[in-house]
């Protein structure tokens, strides 16, 4: 008896012992790093990110970071180092895609294609330096594409240079132009302040600001007075200072923050430019007029698209949304349903009867309004550089998208019209093959009755 209660006192010191020597072990591993041998799990797999469709635009191989499309939304999706995101979104849902978690976009791969395609196209037979685009789902706020130009393919990402690598769509500061008046114009008709038939007196030249003002001028010969419809047909600044002239500056200043400028863009977590409007302080009957047509303030291209997006979307702002599941953001009314109609029946005018071989396509109802800004070089504004640009949506009586194009620096044909339509009519066009949708055409006129 006392034989066997030696050898079992024997074991539990050896079992102690051996418990004993097991956990000095695990703590050596956690407190110095000691090998783990052959039984350690491996780390998890840094998640993939996704298109909307599904498609595979990052994954992971053994210890490479694969990106399958090549240049296809290089820029947005950015790219990996050694051990971490460095751009993009890879930098942006680091800790995310770290842990394991898949990552899914809104971009539809065929919209993001046509999209860089018609970019690439028009930024190169221009001669021009560089390109955004941004394409809209209406009524969701969902970014379908977000092109750029030059392309980036992040398989490779040190050939390239640091503004090759730019998201362009989010992060280019511009002057919007022309494409403003359209958004000026329905915030007009919303306060009762213009109507589309208003007249108004419109010489080519107009003093502005009293003594202490400048004059304004116009590009496109035009009749010498203009409905409001017409002004935006004409894109005439003198007519754009007419229809603002009554509208008070914090009120006038108060909608285009509304339509998002000089605003944060609420997408959570990724990089966004803000642009910028003058403070209230210094909005002048100068300013006044000179914001109406784009000039002195600043957006983005992915700015400007939400900003159109709330005409074609009844007068209701949505935050553009880039991630699947990571919040729906801002939703504001900022002008009625009703306003929001007729600006797009005025905006279809601008298409069908100023820029119908450039922007619109026979048998479809396209919108929207060209803009060519200069760009201030060297604290003046440049009579050799340019911003082309386009804004606008389809099909007009109920839109489904909205299209906004930027084109820096072209040194042929840089009008809004020659160079940013043609791109827009280019992705609207590609759209509409996808949706299968039948043109509408007019009916032949009945012959003439004999006699």
């Amino acid at each position: 008896m006392e034989v066997k209660i030696r050898n079992r006192s024997r074991m539990m010191q050896l079992l102690a012992l051996f418990m004993f020597a097991s956990l000095v072990w695990a703590y050596a591993q956690l407190e110095w790093g000691m090998p783990q041998g052959a039984g350690r799990t491996s780390p998890t797999p840094r998640g993939a990110i996704l298109a909307a469709d599904g498609s595979v635009l990052a994954r992971t191989v053994g210890k490479n970071r694969i990106y399958p499309q090549g240049t296809l939304a290089g820029q947005i999706i950015g790219m990996m180092g050694d051990s971490s995101g460095l751009e993009g979104l890879e930098a942006a849902y680091n800790r995310d895609l770290e842990s394991g978690q898949a990552l899914k976009l809104t971009i539809d791969p065929r919209t993001q294609a046509n999209a860089e395609a018609a970019l690439a196209e028009g930024v190169k037979s221009h001669q021009g330096e560089y390109g955004s685009v941004v394409v809209i789902e209406t009524r969701t706020g969902r970014v379908l594409a977000a092109a750029s130009y030059p392309p980036f393919d992040p398989n490779s990402w040190r050939d390239y240079s640091a503004e090759t690598r730019r998201n362009r769509p989010f992060l280019d500061v511009f002057e919007p132009g022309s494409t403003v008046k359209g958004l000026v114009v329905a915030a007009a008709l919303n306060e009762n302040l213009t109507t589309p038939s208003t007249v108004y007196d419109t010489p080519m030249r107009r003093h502005v600001g009293g003594r202490w003002g400048s004059t304004i001028g116009d590009a496109v010969q035009h009749p010498a007075t203009l409905t409001t419809k017409q002004v935006l047909r004409y894109s005439s600044n003198v007519g754009m200072s007419h229809i603002v002239e009554h509208f008070p500056a914090e009120k006038l200043r108060n909608y285009l923050t509304n339509y998002g400028f000089g605003q944060d863009v609420q997408l959570p977590t990724v990089s966004a430019a803000t642009g910028r409007l003058q403070p209230l302080r210094k909005w002048d009957d100068l300013v006044r007029a000179t914001n109406a047509f784009g000039q002195g303030m600043s957006s983005t291209t992915l700015q400007l698209a939400a900003a159109y997006n709330t005409l074609a979307n009844d007068g209701m702002y949505l935050s553009p949304r880039l991630v699947e599941g990571a919040g729906v953001g801002e939703r504001r009314e900022v002008i009625g349903p009703g306003t929001a109609r007729e600006i797009r029946s005025l905006l279809e005018s601008v298409v069908s009867e100023g820029i119908k071989h450039q922007a619109g396509i026979e048998g479809y109802a396209l919108a929207g309004k060209t803009g060519t800004a200069q760009v201030v070089v060297d604290g003046k504004y440049s009579a050799t550089v340019y911003d082309s640009t386009f804004a606008g949506f389809f099909p007009a009586d109920a839109p489904r998208v909205t299209v906004a194009v930027m084109v820096h620096g072209a040194k042929v044909n840089y009008h809004g019209s020659m160079l940013a339509a043609p791109i827009y009519k280019q992705i609207a066009s590609g759209l509409i093959s996808e949706w299968g949708t039948a043109p509408k055409l007019e009916a032949p006129k009945p012959e003439p009755a004999t006699p």
